[in-house]
């Protein structure tokens, strides 16, 4: 029997990665960790191999940032003409859902080689989300389906996925939370725990269109008012900002700190000790919810609902009217809290391997 294959190819992979990479050397079992490069600098990428004791991949395709569809097509040339050179392998681990993920189980599916998908099931159920396409895609054609959110099992069911191909695992990124805490903890925060807001902005629905950049900013200004706030801003918004000439109406605001992208336990860290974090992001959904910190999510659709239903997350779509109210929730302690949730416990990685070892071995 070969070896497990598992791929990495952007900054949200590396975070699911890592506790199972650590599981399968527990376990003995034969593996390769082929990175695509899609993410490639050290901010987006290198920082998180160190923080999160990533071994330095096996085979690097360093196909570099494209459009979607170049993008895709080169890391399955790439990946295709290495795997092919290699004895045939157990078969192929793709987490979450970027395009590294879904390019990487059609090329393995395509050769019949076995696909395992981690995070499968998770529905947005908003198709101009090109990771909704990768997630779609990527579930039609998986052998195994490692489901972390409890909607997931219900979203494949109804999709027609027999259900003796899905597993609930539980949610790896809470591993990595959970391994890393103590060591984020040690870090400095810019002001007492409690007291501060994150806010994180990338998704084109909020960054491209400049009059909807234009009342974000506003926006996060007058929460900058009402509390420290801290703006890590990533590569895509900070060209923007610069674009729209935002950037230094921002930088000259009091009590708002513009901050360059985060390595991992700094932004653990960030969030572990924020009042509040506001963000359009998918993982953070999750890692608040586990850390107990009330989230604004500013998006109109989640592929986490148990983040609302269980844990700290609000959904508010463009209404910034309904986020400041959740702001003053917060500032008046009603913030929310959330509770537990099932197979966010820190083991998920485990139950990973163990699928994985009874499907393959």
């Amino acid at each position: 029997m070969g070896p497990v294959v598992f791929v990495a190819g952007a900054r949200p992979n590396l975070m699911k990665i890592a506790p199972i990479l650590r599981a399968t050397a527990a376990r003995g079992m034969r593996d390769v960790l082929v990175h695509t490069g899609q993410h490639y600098d050290h901010e987006m990428s290198g920082v998180f191999f160190e923080q999160l004791g990533i071994r330095e991949p096996d085979v690097h395709l360093r196909v570099g940032s494209a459009s979607h569809g170049v993008q895709t097509g080169r890391i399955m040339a790439s990946f295709e003409e290495w795997l092919v050179t290699i004895a045939r392998p157990a078969g192929v681990v793709v987490v979450g859902d970027v395009n590294s993920t879904m390019a990487c189980a059609l090329v393995a599916s395509k050769l019949r080689i076995p696909v395992a998908h981690v995070e499968a099931g998770l529905r947005s159920f908003d198709r101009a989300m090109p990771e909704e396409i990768n997630r779609l895609v990527t579930d039609a054609i998986a052998d195994l389906l490692l489901v972390s959110e409890p909607a997931g099992i219900a979203n494949l069911a109804r999709e027609g996925v027999p259900a003796e191909r899905v597993k609930y695992v539980g949610n790896v990124m809470i591993d990595s939370l959970v391994n890393a805490r103590e060591a984020a903890r040690a870090l400095p925060v810019p002001a007492p725990r409690g007291t501060y807001a994150v806010v994180t902005l990338h998704r084109p629905s909020n960054v491209d269109d400049p009059a909807r950049l234009r009342e974000l900013c506003a926006w996060v200004t007058r929460l900058a008012a009402a509390m420290p706030t801290v703006f890590p801003v990533h590569p895509r918004t900070e060209r923007k900002l610069v674009e729209l000439g935002l950037r230094a109406e921002l930088e000259a605001q009091a009590g708002l700190q513009l901050a360059p992208p985060q390595g991992y336990q700094e932004f653990l860290a960030l969030m572990d000790g924020a009042r509040v974090v506001v963000s359009d992001s998918g993982g953070i959904q999750e890692e608040t919810s586990f850390l107990g910190v009330p989230c604004i999510t500013l998006r109109t659709t989640t592929e986490r609902p148990v983040t609302i239903t269980s844990g700290t997350n609000t959904l508010v779509g463009d209404d910034l009217d309904a986020a400041w109210r959740v702001i003053e929730d917060v500032l008046a302690g009603r913030g929310k809290r959330g509770g537990p949730i099932d197979g966010w416990d820190g083991r998920a990685a485990e139950r990973v391997v163990e699928e994985l070892a009874r499907a393959w071995t």
